[in-house]
């Protein structure tokens, strides 16, 4: 999966979102307010193709925590950004 193009992070106010650009995203009314941890992981994803393991090797590698947690944490992440529909995931 990936995050679909014309998704954008960025700083706003002191809060990291992510908005949508371009005529693709019209009907997208929200901004997504991540977390300093939901924000790691968009930049380390951002891009690329990626699977929910890399997603929690990641916090792993940057937060030195129990990979199953870390599976836990990256799945509740996943998944709200599948329910706000910023995912490809073909």
């Amino acid at each position: 999966m990936r995050i679909k193009s014309g998704f954008v992070f960025r700083e706003v106010c002191g809060h990291q979102v992510v908005t949508a650009e371009g005529l693709l995203h019209l009907n997208f009314n929200k901004l997504l307010v991540l977390n300093n941890t939901a924000a790691f992981l968009w930049k380390e994803v951002e891009g690329k193709d990626f699977t929910l393991q890399d997603m929690a090797d990641a916090l792993v590698r940057e937060y030195e925590i129990e990979t199953d947690l870390a599976l836990k944490d990256a799945r509740n992440l996943l998944d709200s950004w599948k329910a706000a529909g910023v995912l490809d995931e073909e």
